[in-house]
């Protein structure tokens, strides 16, 4: 499954809005520096969808405030 993300990193405080079924507004608190806001972004779509933060990866976007993300979901 591939969702898009549009990050805001250095916010306030977190919050996640779904624009749409594969969209979303994430803020983080983490800085976009060293790869801390990225990392945080997984953990976030991790629990999101119930899955562990192996099954998110960053397919495109990695030092662009739009990503693209795959996600792995456990097979029913």
């Amino acid at each position: 499954m591939y969702i898009k993300v549009k990050v805001q990193a250095g916010a306030k405080r977190e919050e996640v809005k779904k624009k749409s079924e594969d969209s979303y507004n994430i803020s983080v608190r983490e800085k976009a520096e060293r790869n801390q806001a990225n990392k945080r972004i997984v953990e976030i779509v991790a629990s999101l969808f119930h899955v562990s933060t192996k099954s998110v990866r960053i397919i495109n976007g990695h030092q662009s405030p739009s990503k693209l993300l795959s996600i792995n979901l456990p097979e029913n």
